[in-house]
């Protein structure tokens, strides 16, 4: 009977790894099929029951040096941040420090309209606050360098209320700003020393910080706006003060783990508190971070994206599932990766990424497909210039189109493609713009 027992336990255990290398090899072809696509380009670590299923580096940390990401690869991490941020508040409300229900006016006074607006207004996008980051003059321009706590709240302080506190969700990034200076007055230290005391320290992250421009460490990736088979394009480092409480950490993956197992064993905060933060008041947010469910379960999530970065971290608290997706290349969609990362986990369909091959045209069937395109909020300006045919939505720059079959073209920047549409006379008369499962139809007027 024993040796009965023992060989069906023998039997289950290599059922299991048999399994568990099966998911393994799935996500492996996932994310190297994304990579060899200029897809992602970056590092993952994805984790289940606790075991790490899969930590890689898939691309370049700087192509220009030819070294390659890898685990210990140092991305930005943009709005991932925020969760940081809110878990620095319920701390300093655990050391009554402050309360989520002060208002703004008790730490500005001269803030307009801050005595109708409280930090918890702030954590979960409900403040009404216009988010700063909607200014392009100040986007395009301003944000390669430092910035005083003063003049980043000048952007957003004076401007009128998108709606009255607590009515509405808007994602403010004003708001998480305004929560870092809040947390400055009421521990009278920098925002980044109180990250650094209640987190990173006793969490060992010692890869994890801010001010990522400066950081001298050979692990750190260069950010591109792009990358394909035939360029790239570096991103310029947006400074950290001026992404400041809302997205300006740094981070690995190896670090980020650290942050999924403690809040897994309810560390850093008390676990009422994180549940606080787990519970969504508006659109599914609850304090910095996004309250959402997969196969019934609570999944908590959180993206991030800022010049040459795109991140995501993703907890199934239940499973104790992570999937930590950083990115290098901020033209990269990672979202449907996430959602077919989460098929595999959970054995649900998904599909890989198609390989699109450019076929040629000529140059005299390409010029049938230019002209201006209504996109109703935007236009598309189609040309043909030596001999690649261009699409050019209002304040961008032209984008090169490959034709993949008739009247169907591609981009290799991105997730995106273009279908010409066209008229009981065969002429081209619009376009649909197919991007990240969306579809948009434009009208040619021009």
């Amino acid at each position: 009977m024993k040796k009965l027992l023992c060989l069906l336990f023998l039997l289950g255990g290599l059922h299991y790894a048999h399994a568990q290398d099966t998911t393994i090899a799935k996500l492996d072809t996932l994310l190297s099929t994304y990579n060899r696509l200029y897809k992602f380009n970056g590092t993952a670590l994805i984790a289940q029951h606790g075991r790490i299923l899969l930590h890689k580096g898939y691309g370049f940390r700087n192509i220009a040096e030819g070294t390659r990401d890898d685990t210990g690869t140092i991305f930005q991490l943009g709005s991932v941040t925020k969760q940081f941020t809110a878990v620095v508040i319920l701390k300093l409300e655990e050391e009554k420090k402050l309360s989520v229900e002060d208002k703004v006016s008790k730490y500005f006074p001269d803030f307009p309209k801050g005595d109708s607006i409280t930090i918890q207004h702030l954590l979960t996008h409900t403040s009404g606050i216009y988010n700063y980051t909607n200014d392009r003059t100040f986007m395009e321009n301003e944000v390669f360098q430092p910035a005083s706590r003063e003049k980043l709240m000048a952007l957003f302080k004076d401007k009128p209320l998108d709606f009255s506190p607590g009515t509405k969700w808007n994602y403010s990034n004003s708001g998480y700003c305004l929560l870092g200076c809040i947390a400055e007055k009421a521990a009278n230290k920098p925002y980044e020393q109180l990250v650094r005391e209640y987190i990173f320290n006793p969490l060992h992250m010692t890869n994890s910080g801010f001010d990522f421009k400066r950081l001298n460490n050979k692990e750190k990736s260069t950010g591109y706006f792009f990358i394909n088979q035939d360029s790239s394009k570096v991103a310029p480092g947006v400074d950290s003060s001026v992404s400041f409480a809302a997205g300006a950490m740094y981070s690995t993956t190896r670090d980020l783990y650290k942050w999924h197992q403690a809040a897994q064993q309810y560390k850093v905060i008390s676990k009422a508190d994180w549940e606080r933060a787990y519970t969504p008041v508006k659109n599914n947010y609850g304090y910095g971070m996004i309250i959402d469910s997969t196969e019934g379960k609570r999944k908590i999530s959180h993206g991030g994206g800022i010049h040459g970065f795109i991140t995501t971290l993703i907890r199934i608290p239940e499973d104790d599932v992570c999937i930590i997706l950083l990115d290098n290349a901020s033209d990269n969609t990672i979202g449907r990766i996430s959602e077919s990362v989460q098929s595999i986990l959970y054995n649900r369909p998904y599909t890989l990424p198609k390989v699109r091959n450019a076929i040629t045209v000529p140059e005299v069937k390409l010029q049938q497909y230019t002209g201006e395109y209504d996109m109703k909020g935007f236009t598309i300006t189609v040309a043909v210039k030596d001999g690649i045919l261009t699409g050019q939505p209002s304040g961008q720059q032209p984008t090169p189109l490959y034709a993949e079959k008739e009247d169907f073209f591609f981009l290799k920047i991105a997730d995106v493609q273009i279908k010409f549409t066209r008229g009981e006379k065969n002429e081209v008369n619009g376009i649909i713009l197919y991007e990240n499962d969306r579809e948009r139809t434009g009208t040619k007027i021009k």
